[in-house]
């Protein structure tokens, strides 16, 4: 079975945006973007909510193709365009895209079945409602939780109130020189 790694900046204080979506606090260098890298290397699905994609959809196709590209820009823009998204969202489910299924109605099924498929990894980056939706309904199977040192005191949370727990194991603690701590866990399936 494909495993769906979450992989998330957060406060703190455990929140992944600023009120109005900002992401200005994020700390990040490109010994993390090697780091993360691994992740890309072994995934072939990328998996969003609306917001993240549209995001990620208005920059990484043509990233790597601009003259003042770096290294990472030029290898997230290649993986991006090589790989499958799937994005959760009910306001999008007409929509077409390339190499991009939009996901609605019952999430959790559909997500059970992809998680069934032949293939790698598939990542989520950032996306909190998808997530939130993905935990309560336990589809995530590791999360790495990219802790940046600040606190802002209210924002969007990376997490939300549960209808159960998920207990989780400690996989692994990495420091990055830019002052982020990586911390990933494994669900305890049961």
């Amino acid at each position: 079975m494909r495993k769906i790694i979450l992989s998330i900046h957060t406060t703190l204080d455990g929140f992944a945006a600023g009120v109005n979506g900002e992401m200005d606090w994020i700390k990040i260098d490109d010994e993390m973007f090697d780091f993360v890298k691994s992740f890309t290397d072994n995934a072939d699905t990328a998996l969003y909510g609306r917001v993240t994609w549209q995001m990620m959809d208005s920059y990484w196709p043509t990233a790597g193709d601009k003259p003042d590209a770096t290294k990472h820009d030029k290898e997230h823009s290649e993986w991006y365009n090589r790989v499958d998204k799937v994005v959760l969202s009910n306001t999008m489910k007409d929509r077409h895209a390339a190499k991009t299924t939009f996901v609605s109605g019952d999430v959790s099924k559909k997500i059970q079945e992809l998680k069934q498929q032949n293939g790698k990894d598939i990542l989520i980056f950032g996306s909190p409602s998808a997530v939130h939706s993905l935990m309560a309904d336990n589809l995530i199977d590791e999360y790495w939780l990219f802790v940046n040192p600040v606190i802002l005191g209210n924002g969007i949370s990376f997490f939300t109130e549960l209808a159960r727990s998920i207990e989780l194991t400690r996989q692994t603690t990495k420091f990055f020189s830019c002052g982020v701590t990586a911390l990933n866990y494994s669900v305890i399936r049961k």
